[in-house]
C-alpha cells in the first residue's frame, strides 16, 4: 500500500481515482500530478514501482494537502468569525452562509430538529 502525505492510498484502484482519497487532490489535480511524475494514469496503484511513488509523492508535495490546507481553511474561517462578517456570524451559529432558506430546509447545517413545546397560559 502506497503512502502520500500521510494517507494509504488504496492499491485496487486506478492512480487517479487513488490519489483523490488526499485531501486537496481532485480528479484534475492527481491527473496533473501523474503526468509531471511521468505515471500512467490509468495503472493500478499495486503496479506501481518506488520510483514512481517517489516522483508522485515529490509532485503531490508542490501542492497544498492535507493537514496544511485543512488547517488553511480552518484559520480562514475563524478570520471570518473574527472580524464579525456576516459569513463569519453564520459559521459561528451553525446555519448556512450562502443565501439559502432556512425555514424548511437547511438541515444539515442546522442539525436535528429541536421541537419548541407550545405553553399554553393558564387562564383563571
Amino acid at each position: 500500500m502506497a503512502r502520500i502525505a500521510g494517507i494509504d492510498i488504496p492499491n485496487n484502484k486506478r492512480g487517479e481515482v487513488a490519489l483523490t482519497y488526499i485531501y486537496g487532490v481532485g480528479r484534475s489535480r492527481a491527473r496533473t500530478i501523474l503526468n509531471n511524475a511521468g505515471v500512467d494514469t490509468s495503472i493500478k496503484v499495486q503496479d506501481w514501482t518506488d520510483e514512481q511513488i517517489a516522483k508522485i509523492r515529490e509532485e503531490a508535495g508542490n501542492f497544498t494537502i492535507e493537514g496544511e490546507l485543512r488547517s488553511e481553511n480552518r484559520l480562514s474561517i475563524k478570520r471570518l468569525m473574527d472580524i464579525g462578517s456576516y459569513r463569519g456570524i453564520r459559521h459561528r451559529t451553525g446555519l448556512p452562509l450562502r443565501g439559502q432558506k432556512t425555514k424548511n430546509n437547511s438541515r444539515t447545517r442546522k442539525g436535528k430538529r429541536k421541537t419548541v413545546a407550545n405553553k399554553k397560559i393558564a387562564t383563571k
